[in-house]
């Protein structure tokens, strides 16, 4: 049993108090993202003491420190952020290639390639460095530097605006007051994953305050959330969160398989100084050609926001919310399972599509079989999926074995 176990009696209410202030204050990052939905796990409160470490700060509860992140009221921000994944997916090599080939020409100067949805793939794999800003709810600021070019989106009052410096292509859309505040929230920052991560409470998982770090040059404490459940593809999560603002600063994911982290994103630098106005100032270079996006789309990505990718609790499990039509979840914490039915075949054999995506299903599929019949699992090292061969598709951050359990169960 862990340390003062028993004095836990404010679960809900620390988690309730988390989601108002996420809504009410803190400070709202236009940063894309994929790897949100791994984040998004039950959460039960285990307070523990601090232990003494370096820097040496005042001991502190993990309830106290939840209540410490519900409290921040960050709203002024500039820094660089560090984001690695590590899915364990294969390389692509020449999948890409026949892929490319497939769609078309790359970088063909149609304007495509500076829509916010076209970059989110790249934060799902390797090392990439962002640079954020922020100033209140109505100026963000966030760019992804690559090699020799820059991708930024700038969100300035109504205006949201992407640009790919590669391209020399420009995405632009408006919302309005009430939406646009929502649709540009797209977690990928330590602080945002940190509050997915505690959503919602329960007694799947321990939480508690493991010593201390400093991230950035800052005294940040480290709260360490770990499920109870053995199915669960998740190791723990850790949380350094800055002493004296409570922002989180540093987000690290491991699997129970060990190893490396597969998500791992920080600040390398960060500053609580009001970045300069200019900073979200946006202007179309010269000869860039701007597509001008659909604003409408923004409330269906805000519900689909409340429980990424489909997994955790609520109403983005019903039908038409968050998921296909008919998806259901199949227990609760971190064993929980999405599934759905295609209405269609299962995924066809490497041999059958031939060439290099044929290779590259069958790197990622294994063949098995069950009470259900006969499916292929697909792994990374977090997120599996089983799709039978009569179509049925069973998805969570859990072991191959408790999917083919589930589909089991399901007949």
């Amino acid at each position: 049993m862990a340390p003062y176990e028993s004095d836990d009696n404010a679960t809900a209410a620390d988690v309730e108090e988390l989601r108002s202030a996420r809504r009410r204050k803190a400070a709202r990052y236009v940063v894309p993202a994929t790897v949100v939905g791994i984040a998004a796990a039950t959460i039960g409160l285990v307070p523990a003491l601090a232990d003494s470490g370096d820097p040496d700060l005042p001991k502190i509860s993990a309830q106290e420190l939840i209540e410490k992140i519900a409290a921040s009221d960050v709203q002024q921000l500039s820094g660089t952020v560090k984001i690695t994944t590590d899915l364990g997916l294969p390389d692509l090599g020449g999948l890409e290639s026949s892929l490319g080939s497939a769609a078309g020409p790359s970088g063909s100067g149609d304007g495509s390639s500076a829509d916010p949805s076209t970059k989110l793939t790249e934060l799902a794999s390797g090392t990439h460095t962002l640079r954020v800003a922020a100033d209140g709810e109505d100026r963000q600021k966030v760019s992804l530097l690559e090699n020799a070019a820059e991708y930024s989106l700038i969100h300035n009052g109504k205006d949201v605006w992407g640009y790919d410096s590669k391209s020399n292509s420009v995405f632009h859309t408006t919302a309005s007051e009430s939406d646009g505040k929502q649709k540009e929230e797209l977690p990928a920052t330590p602080k945002d994953l940190a509050e997915e991560a505690l959503k919602a409470a329960d007694k799947t998982t321990s939480v508690t305050v493991d010593g201390s770090a400093q991230v950035a040059g800052r005294d940040a404490y480290r709260l360490v959330i770990k499920p109870k459940d053995e199915g669960s593809t998740v190791g723990q999560i850790t949380v350094a969160v800055d002493s004296k603002t409570g922002l989180p600063l540093k987000f690290t994911l491991t699997p129970a398989s060990g190893g490396s982290a597969v998500v791992d994103a920080g600040f390398t630098q960060v500053s609580f100084a009001k970045p300069a106005a200019s900073t979200f100032d946006f202007t179309p270079p010269k000869g860039a050609k701007v597509e001008e996006g659909d604003a409408a789309k923004a409330p269906e990505h805000s519900e689909r926001s409340e429980h990424p990718e489909g997994f955790g609790k609520g109403s983005a499990h019903e039908p038409g919310k968050g998921g296909p039509e008919g998806l259901n979840v199949i227990g609760d914490g971190w064993d929980s399972i999405a599934t759905f039915d295609t209405g269609g075949q299962g995924v066809p054999s490497g041999s059958e599509v031939g060439g290099d995506v044929g290779g590259f299903l069958d790197s990622l599929g294994d063949k098995v079989s069950g009470k259900f019949g006969e499916g292929t699992v697909f792994k990374t090292r977090l997120i599996n999926a089983l799709i039978t061969d009569d179509g049925k598709v069973y998805v969570g951050a859990v072991t191959k074995d408790a999917l083919v359990k589930a589909a089991d169960a399901a007949k």
